[in-house]
C-alpha cells in the first residue's frame, strides 16, 4: 500500500464485535492501514452471543483460528433434546432428539461449538495486533461526510471522540466507512436508513449464565423444553456454564410492554417451576440480562458505496437459531474481499454493488427461518407424532448428499420437521447462497452469450451433484502429491483474498488428450494478455521459492487434482511448468468417499466431473463457487475463464 499521511486510512471502522473484528482482521492480514474504534473500554466481558455454527468453524479454520478458538474448551452441541409435558400427568418428559448438524449435510465439523463472545473476540484483537492493527477504546464516532466529488481517493471525513473525556477528538480521512456498532447504530441513523420489522410480534426475553446443580439429565445438551409453567432453551457452554433462554413476554400477551423486566430471582423462580419435577440450584450467575428482540431489517446496507453497514446494525432476530454471529462474520468476509478487490486493482467498483444484496438475502432468509422458529417454540406439535416424524426423517437420511427421494414425502408431512430440515441446512452455514450476478455464473452472465463455445461451460443441469455458481465449494478429501498427506481440498488454499482455481485434470494414463488441454490452459494463462497474466505481482522476480499460494499474483491461487494414485503422479512430467510451480497444491484424487462409495476419484465424482475429462472450478475468495467449465484442449477453457473474469476484472 502506498504511504499515507497519518489521519489517512483505507477505512474506519466502527465496533469491535463479530462483524467489526472480521472486517478488521481480513483487511489488516491484506495490508490495509485501519482506524478500528470501540466505545467500549475493553471487549466483552460477559454474555452477549456464543454460537460458531459449522460452517463458521470452517472459515476460522481457514483463518488459521480455530485452534487458538477451541484452546478454550468450548461445548460442543451434536444432538437437541426436545422436552414436552406427558399425555398424561405434570411436568416434563424428553419426546425427541435428533442432531444439530444432520448427516445429510457434508460438514467437516457436525456440531455447534459453543463459547463465550469475550473469548471469541480476544482471539482476533491477537490477530489484528500481529498485524499492526489495534483497536481505539474507548472511542466513539460523532459525525461523518461521504464526498466523492469533492474528493475521489479519501472520500470520508470521520469525526471521532473519546467517550469520556470530550476534549479529546479527530478527525480522520478515509475511503471507507463501515459501521458495525450493533443495533442502535450511529451511522445508520445519520444516513437515515430505516429499519423494517419483518413481525409484528416482538419479545422479551431473559437470558442467564451460570454454573448450575441439577439433575435434569441433558444440561449438557441444546434443550427447548416446554411445560405448562412456560418455556425455556438451555444452551451448554464452556467451564460447565449453560445459558438458559427464557421468554418473559410476547407483544400477543394483553399487558404486554416492551420494556417488561424481571429480576435475576424470577427469571430462577420460572426456570424452577418449567424444569419441575427436576430441580434446578445456581452455583454461581456470571450473566444475567432481560432485552426485548424484534425481526428487523435495514432498508440499505449502504448508499453510496463508501459506507456500509453489517451485523446487527443491518439485521435483528432472536437468539433461539444461534445465527447473529455467524452471519456477522460472513457480512463481513463479503465485503472485505470486495474492498480488496477494488482496492488492489483487479476489480471494477461496481463489484462492490454486490455486497448489500446477497447479504441482505441471506439476511431476509434468516429472519423468515427465525419467524417459523418462533412460532415453533410457542407452538409444538403432538409429542409423540413429532418424535415419530423425528425418526422417520432421521432414517431416510442417506450418504448421497441428500435424502432419498422415495422417503422424503413422509417426513415433509410433518411441518415441524419440514421446518427444522430447512432451518439445519441453512443454520449450518451450509444452505447459504447468493443469487446470480457477474460474480455468480447463470445463463445471463456475459460468459454464457459472448464465449464462442457455450458448450465449454458447465451448467448445473450438466452436472450430477451440487457444484452450483452462488453454493459453497464441495468438501472432498485427497492426497497432496508432494508429501503424501492427507487432506481436505476445501482448506488447502487459506483465506487470502485470492479467487481459487480448481483445475480437475482427470485422468493421465487412460485420456492423453487430458494433458494436451493442461498445456493449452497453461499457455492461455501465460498470454501476456490473459485475465491471470494481467494482474501479475509488481513483485514477481523476488518471489521465494518457497511462497505456495501467490507467486505470480495476490488475486489468483491454483490447484491441480488428478485423478489417480499418488504415486502414479509425476509433477514436472505431468504438468506443465506454469501449474508445476503449485506444487504443494497438486492433489490426488485416491481418497473413498462414503458420500460417493462407487466413485474411482471421489473429489471429482462428488463435484460432478467425469473422472477421466474432469474440469475447472472458480472459487471466490469466500469459499463460494462463481464459475465452473470443461477443461478441453486449444483456447476453449482460457476464453471461457477471461469472459467470466471480463464480467468485473479492470480492463
Amino acid at each position: 500500500m502506498a504511504t499515507q499521511p497519518d489521519n489517512y486510512y483505507d477505512i474506519v471502522i466502527v465496533g469491535a464485535g463479530p462483524v467489526g473484528l472480521m472486517l478488521s482482521t481480513c483487511l489488516s492480514r491484506w495490508g490495509y492501514k485501519i482506524k478500528h474504534i470501540d466505545n467500549r473500554p475493553e471487549p466483552t466481558a460477559t454474555g452477549r452471543a456464543d454460537g460458531i455454527q459449522p460452517r463458521s468453524l470452517d472459515l476460522l479454520r481457514n483463518m488459521g483460528l480455530k485452534s487458538a478458538i477451541m484452546a478454550h474448551k468450548p461445548a460442543r452441541v451434536y444432538e437437541v433434546a426436545f422436552w414436552d409435558p406427558p399425555k398424561t400427568g405434570g411436568g416434563i418428559v424428553r419426546t425427541g432428539t435428533w442432531p444439530s448438524c444432520p448427516d445429510f449435510i457434508d460438514a467437516r465439523y457436525p456440531f455447534t461449538t459453543l463459547l463465550h463472545q469475550g473469548l471469541i473476540e480476544r482471539v482476533f484483537i491477537a490477530d489484528l495486533e500481529k498485524n499492526g492493527t489495534e483497536i481505539q477504546r474507548p472511542w466513539t464516532i460523532t459525525g461523518f461526510t461521504s464526498d466523492e466529488k469533492a474528493d475521489p481517493e479519501y472520500p470520508v471525513t470521520v469525526q471521532l471522540a473519546h467517550v469520556d473525556d470530550s476534549s479529546k477528538t479527530e478527525t480522520v480521512k478515509a475511503k471507507y466507512l463501515f459501521g458495525g456498532e450493533g443495533a442502535r447504530s450511529f451511522i445508520r441513523d445519520q444516513l437515515k436508513i430505516g429499519i423494517t420489522h419483518k413481525d409484528p410480534i416482538s419479545y422479551v426475553w431473559g437470558v442467564m449464565d451460570g454454573v448450575v446443580k441439577t439433575d435434569f439429565p441433558d444440561m449438557k445438551m441444546k434443550c427447548t423444553i416446554h411445560s405448562e409453567h412456560g418455556s425455556i432453551m438451555v444452551i451448554p457452554r464452556e467451564a460447565n456454564m449453560v445459558r438458559l433462554y427464557i421468554q418473559i413476554a410476547s407483544s400477543t400477551d394483553p399487558d404486554f410492554h416492551p420494556r417488561k423486566t424481571a429480576t435475576e430471582e424470577e427469571v430462577q423462580a420460572a426456570a424452577k417451576r418449567i424444569l419441575a419435577p427436576y430441580s434446578i440450584e445456581w452455583e454461581r450467575v456470571e450473566w444475567y440480562s432481560v432485552y426485548p428482540i424484534g425481526q428487523g431489517i435495514s432498508d440499505k446496507y449502504t448508499l453510496d458505496h463508501r459506507v456500509f453497514l453489517g451485523g446487527d446494525a443491518c439485521h435483528t432476530h432472536s437468539p433461539k437459531a444461534g445465527q447473529g454471529m455467524n452471519t456477522a462474520f460472513l457480512d463481513a468476509l463479503n465485503l472485505a474481499w470486495k474492498i480488496h478487490a477494488v482496492e488492489g486493482g483487479f476489480a471494477a467498483r461496481h463489484i462492490l454493488e454486490t455486497y448489500e444484496p446477497e447479504r441482505k438475502d441471506v439476511a431476509e432468509t434468516l429472519l423468515a427461518f427465525d419467524n417459523k422458529y418462533a412460532k415453533l417454540f410457542s407452538q409444538r406439535p403432538d409429542a409423540a407424532s413429532t418424535a415419530q416424524a423425528t425418526a422417520t426423517a432421521t432414517a431416510t437420511v442417506t450418504v448421497s448428499h441428500g435424502v432419498n427421494p422415495d422417503a422424503q414425502q413422509s417426513a415433509e408431512e410433518n411441518e415441524f420437521i419440514k421446518t427444522f430440515k430447512e432451518a439445519c441446512e441453512f443454520t449450518s452455514g451450509y444452505g447459504v447462497f447468493y443469487k446470480p450476478n457477474a460474480l455468480n455464473f447463470s445463463p445471463s452472465h456475459p460468459a454464457a452469450t459472448t464465449v464462442s463455445s457455450p458448450s465449454t461451460i458447465l451448467s448445473p443441469e450438466q452436472q450430477t451433484t451440487k457444484l452450483v455458481p452462488g453454493r459453497l465449494f464441495i468438501n472432498s478429501t485427497v492426497t497432496r502429491v508432494v508429501d503424501a498427506n492427507v487432506v481436505h481440498l476445501e482448506q488447502e488454499i487459506p483465506l487470502n483474498g485470492s479467487f481459487r482455481l480448481f483445475i480437475f485434470a482427470g485422468s493421465l494414463t487412460k485420456s492423453p488428450a487430458q494433458k494436451s488441454a493442461l498445456e493449452s490452459l497453461a499457455t492461455g494463462l501465460s498470454s501476456p494478455n490473459s485475465f491471470f497474466s494481467r494482474f501479475k505481482r509488481s513483485d514477481i522476480d523476488c518471489v521465494s521459492h518457497h511462497e505456495r499460494h501467490n507467486p505470480h499474483s495476490k488475486f489468483f491461487t491454483l490447484a491441480t487434482v488428478f485423478a489417480a494414485k499418488r504415486t502414479e503422479v509425476e509433477i514436472s512430467r505431468d504438468l506443465p511448468e506454469l501449474l508445476a510451480r503449485y506444487r504443494d497444491n497438486v492433489y490426488a484424487d485416491d481418497r473413498w468417499d462414503r458420500r460417493v462409495p462407487d466413485a474411482k476419484a471421489a473429489a471429482h465424482a462428488k463435484m460432478g466431473f467425469d473422472e477421466e475429462k474432469g474440469g475447472v472450478v472458480v472459487v471466490r475468495p469466500d469459499g463460494y463457487v462463481g464459475f465452473v467449465c470443461k477443461l478441453e484442449e486449444g483456447g476453449k477453457t482460457v476464453e471461457a475463464l477471461e469472459k467470466y473474469f471480463g464480467a468485473f476484472t479492470k480492463q
